[in-house]
């Protein structure tokens, strides 16, 4: 099983390849299309800026990569959100491969930083993790509730922290972070058949 991590100069990449080695899985860190166009399962941290994130994918061609692979990406909080069509991060636009805006908190503190519950669980990528577990979450924007929601939280409003379409999988929270409830996570999407 290859797993690519993408490494696009975001931050926290190093800290999913440590979690996916606690698992006893060996990831491989790439920019490269073709490596990641040949992985089995694609893992998409982002920390850090929107535009600056986009920048570093359109130079490495990932842009265009991205949005045509079949098998399955877990985006990470920043990896979630431009997996939308913008986001208001720098009026960024984002992959399209979901319809929305990300949109900023305009209430509470800024960034929302800490442990929050997860409710409305459904989908095998919540397999053995139960309703209002808490997951760990650092982040300024947030993803609306679509169609594709997974799971939701509250903070000021209620948001998607988990989505999916077709082989795309996002989180806002990080698995890497989240002790037991986060290591399952990352091992359910390890399982999705292709």
């Amino acid at each position: 099983m290859e797993v690519v991590v993408l490494d696009y100069g975001a931050g926290n990449v190093r800290s999913v390849v440590f979690a996916l080695e606690r698992l006893g899985i060996s990831a491989r860190l790439s920019n490269d299309p073709q490596v990641i166009s040949n992985a089995d399962y694609i893992i998409f941290p982002g920390q850090g800026a929107a535009a600056m994130a986009m920048n570093k994918l359109n130079l490495y061609g990932l842009t265009a990569v991205l949005p045509n692979l079949k098998q399955p990406i877990l985006g990470i909080c920043l990896g979630m959100q431009l997996l939308f069509e913008n986001t208001e991060e720098g009026n960024t636009r984002g992959l399209g491969i979901l319809k929305g805006s990300v949109k900023k908190f305009e209430s509470g503190k800024i960034p929302q930083m800490g442990w929050n519950s997860l409710q409305n669980l459904r989908g095998s990528l919540f397999d053995s993790i139960n309703e209002n577990t808490h997951m760990y979450l650092v982040h300024s924007y947030y993803a609306p509730v679509v169609p594709e929601t997974l799971a939701t939280t509250t903070y000021g409003t209620t948001y998607s922290v988990a989505v999916q379409k077709d082989n795309f999988y996002g989180v806002q929270f990080h698995p890497e972070k989240s002790s037991q409830a986060g290591q399952q996570l990352l091992q359910n999407f390890l399982q999705i058949k292709q």
